[in-house]
């Protein structure tokens, strides 16, 4: 029988394989601090693309660079947060 080369084929995934991204990057902070881009974009609740413009810009979250690829350790978000704190929209709430 011919096989259909052009199409993709999915192998069957084991239960429990389909996490959503955010309980991947959950689970990954438990074993590791450091997030890829998409998981410290879904941990901050911003996206991938403002991450991008806050490096390129400054003003964002520290990042890493492992090899080629950027990382964020996860005490570095919390901080960043932590400077973000509003207790109005007219001031900046007390440390």
């Amino acid at each position: 029988m011919a096989r259909n080369n052009n199409s993709k084929r999915e192998r069957p995934k084991p239960n429990g394989a389909q996490k959503s991204v955010k309980a991947r990057a959950k689970a990954r902070a438990d074993k590791s601090p450091f997030l890829s881009i998409d998981e410290a974009a879904l941990y901050l609740r911003v996206s991938a693309r403002a991450l991008e413009h806050f490096r390129g810009e400054g003003g964002g979250p520290a990042y890493r660079k492992h090899g080629g690829s950027i990382v964020y350790h996860i005490h570095d978000l919390d901080s960043w947060s932590s400077l973000r704190r509003f207790s109005s929209t007219s001031k900046k709430a007390e440390p």
